[in-house]
Order: structure tokens, then sequence, then C-alpha cells
């Protein structure tokens, strides 16, 4: 499942083609993706400018000059391919058999933005702008990671509380909006800390620490186009590079970048995997 690195790579290859432009045509090649696409799509969105376009979480909103805004959710495998016509422009081929763009939009310049789902776990909505708050997939998320609401402060008291292992606490999307498994990883070992510990056990300099942890792996991973694992590809159809500077992640069995003599650990929590370090993080 793309985590916020992802899906804030994909945002920022569709801002300039998508941000300030018209939506000539949409075509919707299916009634449903993980549910059914609201009522009039394609009516709704064409020929309307997209005003702004942003994240929320793993989410990627499109607000349109209707006052109306699209919600985006990759899913497991969903990318927005883009395929410029106008002449004189690099043309990038969909790296995916055609028939999985489910929808299409045609922008008034010539360009053409698919979204591309094989397992078709991703879904679009549209909702109100003024509403978007209020939608079931956001009216329950925590602070953004990278914004001015996450502070240590906030973080210390979201925790106190929490009886659950930090690995758990942090993946909690009402704790902090769009963090997931890989990334927490990575966190984890940066900071010391062991997945296995008690988030309320944990003091406030340990806690404290996650914030500026968090921070750096996000903006790192954004800044090498995410993690491509298995499906993840920006929207020039390139592969993200992140994978390639985990320390814990997927590396079970390997020796420990830190040259402390051990391994990398795997535990299932939760049904996820959690990779570790049981010498460096306590």
């Amino acid at each position: 499942m793309p985590e916020l690195p992802e899906v804030e790579t994909v945002r920022r290859g569709l801002q300039p083609v998508m941000e300030g432009r018209v939506v000539a045509r949409v075509k919707v090649n299916r009634p449903d993706l993980r549910w059914p696409f609201p009522d009039r799509m394609a009516d709704r969105i064409t020929g309307r400018t997209v005003m702004l376009l942003r994240r929320r979480s793993k989410y990627i909103l499109a607000d349109l000059d209707s006052g109306e805004t699209l919600i985006i959710h990759l899913g497991m495998s969903g990318r927005m391919q883009i395929d410029h016509t106008t002449p004189g422009q690099f043309h990038h081929s969909p790296p995916v058999a055609q028939k999985h763009d489910h929808v299409v939009f045609h922008m008034e310049d010539g360009t053409r933005i698919a979204f591309n789902d094989a397992r078709r776990f991703g879904a679009m909505d549209l909702v109100q702008t003024s509403a978007v708050e209020q939608h079931w997939l956001i009216d329950k998320l925590g602070p953004e990671p990278l914004g001015n609401q996450f502070d240590e402060s906030y973080l210390i008291d979201a925790l106190k509380k929490k009886s659950s292992p930090i690995k758990s606490a942090l993946l909690d999307q009402r704790v902090i909006a769009g963090l997931g498994n890989i990334y927490v990883c990575e966190v984890l070992f940066r900071t010391g800390i062991s997945p296995k510990r008690k988030a309320s056990n944990l003091n406030a300099s340990r806690i404290e620490s996650l914030v500026p942890a968090i921070r750096d792996v996000l903006n790192e991973a954004i800044e090498s186009g995410g993690s491509s694992l298995r499906d993840h590809r920006q929207t020039n159809g390139e592969l993200g590079y992140f994978q390639h500077q985990f320390a814990v992640y997927d590396r079970e069995g390997e020796a420990c970048q830190n040259e402390c003599g051990s391994k990398i650990f795997r535990i299932v929590q939760s049904g996820r995997s959690s990779f570790y370090c049981p010498k460096c993080q306590r």
C-alpha cells in the first residue's frame, strides 16, 4: 500500500499538468473500483479547472472551480500515468497494459492522465470542498507529520495513554496521518526504540526524538521518489528508489548497519512485519 511519500511523489508529478488546468474530457471505463464511482463523475469534472492539488494523508485531493473536490486513493496498485501528446513534448509510454486504465483525464492542453489500477483497490469520490474534512475517509485522521500541528508536545500527549506497542501506535492513522509500515520501521531504528516498547512507557525525551526522525525519513523518501517494492511508480513511469536506503525494512538476517554485531530481526505485530535490531533498539 503506498504510504505518504509515494502519494506525495504522485501529487508533485501531477501538479504541473493538473493544477490551474482545465479538464477537457473524462472517460470512465468501468462503473467502480473498490466501490462505485460517484454519480455523473465524468460530467461533474469535465470542463472544470483544477484550482489546487493537495494531499491529505494517503489521499490526493483535487479542488475544482465548481466547489467540489475529487478524492483519489491509489489503493494497492493504483498509478497516475501522464502521457503528453502535445507536439514537442517528451512522450512517456504507459508502463502497464491499457486495459487497466479505468479513468482517463484529457486535459485541455492535450495531456492524458490515466488512473491505472490492475487490482482495483483504488477509489475516487467527489465531495463539496467545504466538507472534505468531514468525509468518512478523512474525518478521523490525525495531523500531518510534515505539518505545523505535529510537534513534540502533541506526540507526547497522544502517546501517554497508549497501551499498545509504539509500532502500532505510530501506525494508528488517528494519531499521525499517512505513516505506514515501511517508514515506521525506519524511524524506530533511527531513534533506537524497539517496536515492542509500550508507547506509554516511553519517556518524553524518547518521544521527542521521534518527531524530527519522522520528518527526516519522510522527506528523504519523498526526494527519492518513494519506495518501489512492488507496484509504486512515479507519474513518469519511473520507480522510486528509497528502498535502496532502507536500514532495517525487508533486511531480515542481514548485519545491522550500525556494525553492532547483531543481525536484523523480523517479528509480526498486528499482522504486519516489523524489522529491527535487537541490540540497537531498546
